[in-house]
């Protein structure tokens, strides 16, 4: 059975249980079939069980194998796009009810973490910086706009000069505060999940990769070794979704994105790096993200690649976006780096919908997945128990395909991440 040992993140040396389940042999029957166990998959699991249904979850590797135990932890408010992109595109009713399901997600973490007493170093607050001075007045009008259209009271804007006493790093030019968003170990999280939808009656499956399915009543879900009958199937792979839906997989592109994570620093040291002990983020494309341990260690992410390779050294490679923000940790020893795939869009938005009546699928979460993949779950719950509206509030913000489909997204890809790349460093 597949561990976490091969990834060498503080995740996984951090872990607070250990967790295994069997593989699938031979024949299983449930209301609903899962494929994958991320958050979407055991959110999924743990939200159809609260209404009835019977569920098998089937994962390749380990539940949170992939990005649902590597990211940054981060549980930001509102979308990937802002509400103005938003407003434009979709107009201000649907951008409205975006911003709400946005809050929404938010507060389903935290509500999961409390009924199911996850422990998983559940924090507050995300401050956002600007890496450009031109990104300074975009920040501050964002800010002004979330408060007077959204009637959101719990962003503010920072002037520099006070963001100069909430982190040592001379980097930025102003930020704001988001006293609604949180942070947390997401490896944590994630197994608590997986803890909570096995109390609640589903049947999960590791080292038991999908092979094919067929749709039908009963759509059938084959595995090397079995199959699971369901009335029902969610396709919850996001990065890792392969050739299992020709169709849906077209709308997203797997990347990997990185993350290292330096010695305990101790809580003062740690604290000049980051005062209040939130979350943050810049502004630059290629985004940087960091944030304190529970241990005080600065776990910082940051740098993509687009193939199925990582660099050679990841703690050179992420250690050298650390120290442009963080110069005064060059003497700091760097413990563990790690990587991890996930899939964005070309909207940024995620991609929400059905490949059959009774085939679903949610993925695309473009670095928003801790808290848009957990109401995901709620809402494909919400859709197979035949109310499906406010799933279609996600699902009818089109996602489009990225041009040649899976041959040629990757290349179409690589040229505009090198373009916004080169635009970074201007």
């Amino acid at each position: 059975m597949p561990d976490y040992s091969p990834i060498d993140s503080w995740y996984a040396a951090s872990a607070n249980q250990q967790l295994s389940f069997p593989r699938l042999q031979g024949e299983q029957a449930a209301d609903v079939c899962i494929v994958g166990g991320g958050y979407t998959g055991l959110s999924s699991a743990i939200h159809l069980r609260e209404r009835g249904y019977s569920v098998v979850l089937l994962e390749a590797e380990k539940v949170a194998w992939g990005a649902s135990g590597r990211n940054g932890g981060h549980c930001s408010t509102g979308q990937r796009q802002d509400q103005e992109e938003l407003e434009e595109t979709l107009g201000r009713d649907h951008a409205r009810r975006l911003w709400d399901l946005g809050l929404e997600a938010v507060d389903t973490v935290c509500e999961l973490v409390e009924r199911h007493d996850i422990k998983c170093e559940l924090k507050t607050g995300d401050l956002h910086v600007a890496a450009k001075t031109s990104h300074v007045e975009e920040l501050k009008a964002y800010a002004g706009k979330l408060q007077r259209d959204y009637d959101y009271d719990k962003v503010r804007f920072i002037e520099k000069d006070e963001l100069e006493t909430m982190t040592s790093s001379r980097r930025y030019h102003a930020g704001m505060t988001d006293s609604g968003g949180r942070h947390l170990h997401p490896l944590n999280y994630a197994l608590g999940l997986a803890r909570a939808a096995t109390d609640s009656g589903a049947l999960i499956f590791e080292g038991s990769r999908v092979t094919g399915y067929t749709a039908g009543e009963p759509a059938v879900v084959r595995t090397a070794e079995g199959e699971v009958k369901a009335r029902y199937v969610i396709l919850a792979c996001n990065g890792y979704l392969e050739n299992l839906s020709r169709k849906a997989a077209g709308n997203i592109m797997p990347i990997n994105n990185f993350v290292l994570a330096t010695e305990p620093l101790g809580e003062e040291r740690a604290r000049s790096l980051i005062r209040d002990d939130c979350c943050m983020s810049d502004s630059l494309f290629v985004i940087n993200y960091w944030k304190l341990s529970a241990d005080w260690r600065l776990v910082f992410g940051g740098g993509e690649s687009y193939t199925n390779r990582f660099p050679a050294d990841l703690k050179t490679y992420v250690g050298k976006r650390m120290l442009k923000t963080y110069p005064e940790l060059a003497d700091t020893r760097i413990d563990y780096a790690w990587g991890g795939t996930l899939a964005v869009t070309m909207n940024r938005m995620p991609d929400f919908g059905r490949l059959d009546k009774n085939i679903f699928y949610a993925q695309g979460y473009s670095g928003h997945g801790v808290t848009i993949a957990t109401l995901a779950g709620k809402l494909l719950a919400e859709a197979i128990s035949g109310t499906a509206e406010r799933f279609d509030v996600m699902a009818n913000v089109r996602t489009p395909t990225f041009p040649g489909g899976t041959l040629l997204r990757w290349p179409g890809l690589v040229l505009a991440m090198g373009w916004h790349a080169m635009l970074d460093k201007l």
